[in-house]
C-alpha cells in the first residue's frame, strides 16, 4: 500500500511528488518520484492524491521505463499536433511509421544511447533503406530529416523530466554538402518565355511568378486576388496553400515572419495578370451558383473555384518541358533562377533576402554563396579588362 506521499516545491510552478511505498527485499525503501507542473499547493496536493491512486491501482508507469513508440503517442498528442504546422506534422510522420517505430518502438526511453542513435542514422546510408524500391540508402539530407524528427521527440523527453539526457544531442548532426543549384540563365529564361507564350495563360502566370518575384509553389497557389495591386505592381505573400492527406486543402500563414512580405512585380507582367484576371471574373459569372470557392478568391484555381492542388505546377512543368524539349530543371529551381539573376545584375544579398523572404541573409548566402562568389569574380575580370591595357602604357 501506497503511503500519502510528500510535495517539495522547486520554484517556477515545477513540484516532486514523492510517494513511498516501504522497504525492499534489499531493506532499502523504495520510492516512486514524479514532477509536475502546478498553479498552486492546493493543485499540486490533487496531482499527488492522483499520482498515489495511480500508484495503488497498479496503472503508473515509470516514465524513464516508458516504451518509445508509447512516448511517441505522447508527444503526437501533447505537443506536435499543438506546436507542429500541419504539413511539418505529417512529413514527421512519415519517417516515425516507417522507420523509428519498427527500428526502435520495443526500446524503453531510458535505454537509449548515443551510440544507438549514431547506429540508426549510418544504417540509413545501406541499400535498401529507401522505400521506393529504388537502388542505394537515403540521401544525406533525408538522414538529416530523420535525425531532426529524433531530436525533436527526444528533446521533449527530457523536457518533461522523462529522462535526464538528450541521447540525440551527443551524436554530431549529420553533415549535408549545399551542392550547387541547377537554373536558367538569362538568355535561356528570354528563350521559355518566348516558348510560353502558346500556353494556357494561367500556366505561363504561374511560371513567370516563380521566376520573377521568387515565390514558392505554395505562396502563389494561396494567392488571392485581393494580395495582388496592379497599380503599384506589388503582391502581398502572405498565406501558402498545402494540401493534407485526410484533411484536404489548408491555407495557411506563411511560415516564418520574414515570409510575409511585399514583393514588386515587373511591368511586362500587369497586362497579362489583367488579362488573365478579367478571364477570371468573366468564368465565374458563367458558373454562378455552382462556385465552389467560398469565401475565397484563388488567382489560380479550377473552373468552379477550387484551389490547385499542389502537384500541378510541378506535373505541368514537367509535361511541358517534355514537349519542347528545353532544358529541364525543377519547377522550385525556378525561385532559384529568381535569385541568380538578381545576383548577376548586382543586387545586393540583403535585398534578395527579403525578396525571397528567407529568415536571414546568412539563409541566402549558404543557398547562393557560390552565385556570390561568381559574380564577384566576373566583376573582378572587368575590373581587370578596364584598367589592365592603361596599366601597361
Amino acid at each position: 500500500m501506497a503511503g500519502g506521499g510528500s510535495l517539495e516545491n522547486r520554484g517556477n510552478g515545477s513540484w516532486r511528488l514523492t510517494v513511498s511505498l516501504g522497504k525492499g527485499k534489499d531493506g532499502k525503501y523504495i520510492k516512486k518520484r514524479k514532477t509536475i507542473k502546478a498553479k498552486n499547493k492546493t493543485e499540486a496536493k490533487k496531482k499527488l492524491s492522483e499520482f498515489v491512486t495511480e500508484i495503488e491501482a497498479g496503472t503508473y508507469i515509470d516514465p524513464s521505463k516508458m516504451k518509445f513508440e508509447a512516448f511517441v503517442s505522447e508527444w503526437y498528442e501533447k505537443h506536435a499536433k499543438k506546436h507542429l504546422a500541419p504539413k511539418t506534422l505529417e512529413n514527421y510522420m512519415y519517417p516515425i511509421h516507417n522507420y523509428l517505430i519498427p527500428q526502435f518502438g520495443h526500446m524503453r526511453l531510458d535505454e537509449f544511447k548515443p551510440f544507438h542513435i549514431l547506429n540508426y542514422l549510418n544504417s540509413l546510408e545501406n541499400d535498401g533503406m529507401r522505400m521506393d524500391d529504388k537502388e542505394g540508402g537515403l540521401s544525406p539530407a533525408s538522414i538529416l530529416y530523420h535525425y531532426r524528427v529524433l531530436r525533436n521527440i527526444f528533446s521533449r523527453a527530457t523536457e518533461w523530466n522523462v529522462i535526464k539526457a538528450n541521447p540525440v544531442e551527443k551524436v554530431k548532426r549529420p553533415k549535408v554538402t549545399q551542392e550547387k543549384t541547377e537554373v536558367f540563365t538569362q538568355d535561356e529564361v528570354i528563350e521559355l518565355f518566348q516558348l510560353l507564350q502558346d500556353q494556357p495563360i494561367h500556366q505561363r502566370i504561374i511560371i513567370k511568378l516563380a521566376i520573377t518575384a521568387g515565390l514558392r509553389r505554395g505562396e502563389i497557389l494561396g494567392l488571392q486576388w485581393e494580395d495582388i495591386d496592379l497599380d503599384t505592381r506589388t503582391i502581398e505573400v502572405k498565406h501558402s496553400l498545402q494540401y493534407l492527406n485526410g484533411e484536404g486543402f489548408n491555407l495557411k500563414t506563411t511560415k516564418t515572419k520574414s515570409s510575409i512580405r511585399s514583393v514588386v512585380i515587373p511591368a511586362f507582367l500587369i497586362d497579362e495578370l489583367k488579362q488573365y484576371k478579367h478571364q477570371k471574373r468573366k468564368d465565374r459569372l458563367k458558373v454562378a451558383e455552382l462556385w465552389e470557392g467560398g469565401k475565397y478568391d484563388y488567382v489560380f484555381s479550377s473552373e468552379f473555384g477550387k484551389p490547385l492542388y499542389p502537384t500541378v505546377p510541378g506535373t505541368w512543368w514537367r509535361r511541358f518541358i517534355k514537349r519542347t524539349g528545353f532544358k529541364f530543371i525543377r519547377f522550385h529551381d525556378l525561385r532559384h533562377t529568381a535569385a541568380t539573376l538578381l545576383i548577376n545584375q548586382g543586387v545586393h544579398a540583403k535585398v534578395i533576402s527579403e525578396r525571397l523572404g528567407h529568415a536571414d541573409i546568412k539563409t541566402t548566402m549558404n543557398i547562393y554563396g557560390q552565385y556570390v562568389r561568381e559574380a564577384d569574380e566576373e566583376a573582378a575580370n572587368k575590373l581587370n579588362d578596364v584598367f589592365r591595357p592603361k596599366m601597361k602604357n
